[in-house]
Formats: structure tokens, sequence, C-alpha cells
């Protein structure tokens, strides 16, 4: 049997559906089976070249519905999958909205030894199926591409040609085709009438990586470390994290972890940094990150700020990744 290219559902736009075909904005997503989106779509055998195709729906969701049971569920699919010698790579369909979360996530916890030598190839669109214009086909063929092509590895974003690492990406437009920006990072390469032009090496195992693999994640039945991200504004007073570190409502989790979204060099107002040390002094791990779009906060040669450990990334990157870092402390001890 020749080797498989693994198609996996999540919802999102590219599943959407609307009343009209000229409605791009008032659809409902992830109404369209991932298996009829394959089925409907031309050219698919070509860009397979050769490879076998199988799918799965993992779930049908708006990704801004999701949370991080959805990335334990989907993570533990795709490990099951490159787990398969008979697997070449996955392609992910997904919604926009909070696809460079789930990405990251896949990036940060699938084991470095799979993602090393097979591509975990994410998807997307900005128009639903019904679309009188859909860009969800396009996008879906130049991510078959790439998870068909020799030496592919790593997780990825596929999305208006453009080729994005998985971990880097973020997205930066409402409603532009393609809303995707790495900032910094650039492109990994590009698909162009079907051909991959490769700029540079394929995605690499994020650096200073501190969750080893899956096992590191909370189990199914354990629920994920709850991180909350505070933005750094004029008159943050520190009223917002006074309200966080209050006694949870019945059912409520503790809260474990604050991201400061401080603004510049991730500087933050007196009153919200007298906050957010009272918090710590309660036991909340707190760290900081720029609101910017692009650039990491640098330390300062006065050593100011050091009580708020930096991490480089974005604000909602940087929440993964303390709750994972927050999950991995927790199941040590």
């Amino acid at each position: 049997m020749a080797d498989s290219i693994v198609f996996l559902g999540t919802g999102g736009t590219i599943a959407g559906s609307a009343s009209s075909p000229q409605d791009n904005l008032s659809y409902t997503s992830g109404r369209v089976a991932l298996g009829d989106l394959l089925a409907a779509l031309p050219g698919l055998p070509e860009r397979l070249g050769g490879h076998a195709m199988l799918h799965e729906q993992v779930f049908q969701e708006d990704s801004k519905d999701l949370n991080p049971s959805h990335w334990h569920i989907l993570a533990a699919r795709v490990a099951h999958h490159l787990g398969s010698p008979s697997v070449r790579g996955m392609v992910i369909t997904h919604g926009t909205d909070t696809l460079e979360e789930t990405a990251f996530y896949l990036a940060r916890t699938l084991p470095v030894p799979l993602l090393a030598c097979k591509p975990v190839v994410m998807t997307c669109a900005m128009r639903p199926a019904t679309s009188l214009s859909p860009d969800g086909p396009q996008n879906l063929r130049d991510a078959t591409v790439v998870a068909a092509a020799r030496g592919a590895h790593g997780v990825m974003l596929v999305c208006q040609g453009q080729v994005f690492d998985g971990a880097q990406v973020q997205k930066i437009h409402p409603y532009e085709l393609n809303p995707f920006d790495a900032g910094d990072y650039g492109l990994v390469g590009v698909v162009e009438e079907t051909q991959l032009r490769l700029f540079g090496g394929w995605p690499r195992p994020v650096p200073d990586r501190t969750v080893k693999t899956l096992s590191g994640r909370p189990s199914p039945g354990q629920a994920f470390p709850r991180v909350e991200i505070v933005f750094n504004h004029n008159g943050a007073d520190g009223a917002i994290v006074r309200a966080l570190c209050a006694l949870p409502s019945p059912g409520d989790a503790q809260l474990l972890g604050i991201v400061l979204a401080g603004t510049g060099n991730g500087t933050v107002h007196r009153g919200l940094e007298a906050a957010l040390r009272e918090a710590q002094s309660l036991g909340v791990t707190v760290v900081r990150t720029t609101r910017c779009a692009r650039g990491r906060v640098l330390p300062r040669a006065d050593g100011r700020g050091e009580e708020f450990p930096i991490l480089e990334l974005s604000p909602v990157k940087a929440r993964i990744e303390l709750m994972l870092q927050l999950a991995e402390r927790h199941t040590l001890s």
C-alpha cells in the first residue's frame, strides 16, 4: 500500500455554509463534512503525488469556540497517525481565528522525532464553502502539495500559496484572503502553480522546549492550568488582576498564571505592576511579553522588570507556553 496523506477536519470557515453564495460574512462555520470537501475538490489526486488518502472528522467547530480540550483531542489524533509507518504526512483544516494557537500548541507538544521527519500542514479559508468564489479549495490543494513534498517536516500553515512556520504565524487581518504573517521570521516557502518553492529550511522544533512529549500534557480528565492575559494600557490600575485573583465561583478553575502583554518593550503601568506583584505573592506565576505585533522584549541593563520573566512570544502563544510549563510542573510535583 502506498504511503498515505491523512486529512483531519476540525470545522472552521473552510467548512462553513451560508444561505447565499454572495454572503461571505453571515455564515455558520463547521457545517460541511471534511469528506464532502475532499470529494468536491478537483485536482486532488494529482496533488497527492501518488500517495493514498485517508480522512477523519475530529470535530466540527468554529475556531473561536475552541478550548484547550480540543487541542488535546486533536494532538492525540495527529500523534496517532504520525506514528504509523504508512503515513507520510497530514493536512488539517481549521478556522483562522485561533489557528495560530492550535498550530503553536501542536508544534510545542508533538514528539520531536515525529515532527523531524513528517509534516503537519494546517490550512483554512476566509470564505465559506458555499461562497461564489471560495478560497478553501485552492488552500486545501496547496496544503496537500506541501504535505506530499519530499523531505517536508514540522508544523506549517498554508494559505493563499504562502507557507508559514506554524510556531511563528499570526493572524493580523480580519477579512483579507491571506490574513496571516510571520513577522521577522518570514515565509518557509510558496506554492506556485502546484510547485513548491522552498526559501529556507523546514520548520525546526520550538527552541528551549520544556514539554518533552505528549505525556507532558494533562490527561483527558485533568484540567489545563488556568492562565489569563492582561494588557497594559493607559490607566491600567490593576483592578482586573485583583478581580482575577479573587476566590473563584463554584466550578471555576483557580488562576495559576498571568501573561502580561506589556506596552513597548514589555513596560507596565505602576498600578498594574503593583497588582501583579500582589498576584505573585498569592502564588500566581506572572510572565511578560509585548502587545506589539512584531519584535520581542529585550532585557533592560538596569534589571528593571526581571521579577516578571520574559517570554519571547505573542501574548496568546505565551499563554499556551505558560499553561504547558505549569502543567509540566504540576505533573512532576
